[in-house]
């Protein structure tokens, strides 16, 4: 196994990654392939953690998320990479144009560039024993999980916009839908033919709580008492951005396009309006699957050090004109030896 080695208080690295799950992960492999230092702030606490296993990734279908993240730590740190536990705290530019991390307990650490994909929060809504449930028989993506509960009795609980789009989208894996419409809006009489059309039974009023038997999901019991039997409960959260760290930059979640929480913008490097500064993964695409989170990751990383290389060239460039001296010299070699170092 290839040792992992820590966060060095005071350290300075070309990249800060902020979060270890997939995007993280695979920015830190790219950017570790691409010799630059590259340190990893992870909180240990990854999105699909309740979930047994991940779907729809090439190669590692239906493998436990902490055995893809256990691997990913080890490929990133036999290039380099330093991997900690930690968060975050707040992050502030430097005369140098680059960002002191604050770790807690005093410890600060350096970078040129900033990645945050520390994730996102899956805010559920308020139904006694669903959260209990949460990545096991209660779900949201089909992509994800849709096959593990095909031709069973699926529920969708209608709590806003992204509700019948979700139905729809289930359909798709069982003919024995029914949608709850809870706290969600009213079809329209156009969306109740198209229900109708595929199917899907519609059953007003709100879900009071889950019914279990065992350690499964057997129904869920309306305000009026009834049950209605169900082998799998689906849900739309709302995304909440893991991003306090970035506020401390002024860089703030915006409400995403779909209605479903927040997000941060970025471009499609995922580079925000704040220079040096990238984000990756669901902070910035709460849809993204694991798959599409690690493939952001190292596009970010990609985009990151192309930046680095044109900062490195400006520096060499501003060295080679400036008349020589020792210490104008060790001063050009100590920066531009700064994207091949790893640690202090």
């Amino acid at each position: 196994m290839t040792r992992q080695e820590t966060i060095v208080p005071g350290g300075r690295y070309d990249v800060v990654v902020l979060g270890g799950g997939a995007a993280g992960l695979s920015a830190a492999l790219v950017l570790g392939r691409a010799r630059r230092s590259v340190a990893v702030v992870d909180s240990g606490n990854p999105r699909n953690a309740p979930a047994a296993h991940m779907h729809g990734f090439l190669s590692r279908d239906g493998t436990p998320p902490g055995r893809l993240l256990e691997i990913a730590r080890q490929e990133a740190a036999g290039y380099g990479c330093v991997i900690g536990t930690g968060q975050a705290l707040a992050a502030v530019r430097v005369p140098d144009g680059g960002f002191a991390v604050d770790l807690g307990d005093g410890d600060t650490v350096y970078a040129r560039r900033l990645l945050a994909a520390t994730g996102i929060v899956d805010e559920l809504p308020d139904v006694p024993g669903l959260a209990a449930r949460w990545g096991r028989d209660v779900l949201h993506c089909p992509y994800c999980h849709g096959w593990e509960v095909r031709d069973q009795r699926i529920g969708v609980l209608a709590t806003g916009p992204m509700s019948l789009h979700q139905t729809m989208l289930f359909r798709q894996w069982t003919d024995n839908l029914t949608l709850l419409l809870h706290t969600g809006p009213r079809p329209t009489e156009e969306e109740l033919e198209q229900l109708a059309a595929r199917g899907v039974t519609v059953v007003p009023g709100e879900v009071d709580s889950l019914e279990t038997a065992g350690d499964r999901l057997i129904g869920v019991r309306l305000r009026t008492r009834e049950v209605i039997a169900l082998d799998a409960l689906v849900v739309a959260p709302r995304f909440v951005p893991r991003a306090a760290v970035l506020g401390t930059l002024g860089l703030e979640p915006a409400p995403h396009p779909a209605g479903v929480g927040e997000y941060i913008a970025a471009d499609a490097t995922g580079l925000t309006t704040v220079p040096g500064v990238w984000v990756a993964g669901n902070l910035a695409d709460p849809a993204a699957t694991v798959l599409q989170a690690a493939a952001s990751g190292a596009k970010a990383a990609a985009a990151i050090n192309a930046d680095l290389v044109a900062e490195d060239t400006r520096l060499a460039v501003r060295a080679h004109r400036a008349p020589f001296s020792p210490a104008a010299e060790a001063r050009n070699c100590e920066e531009v030896a700064g994207g091949r170092r790893h640690g202090i």
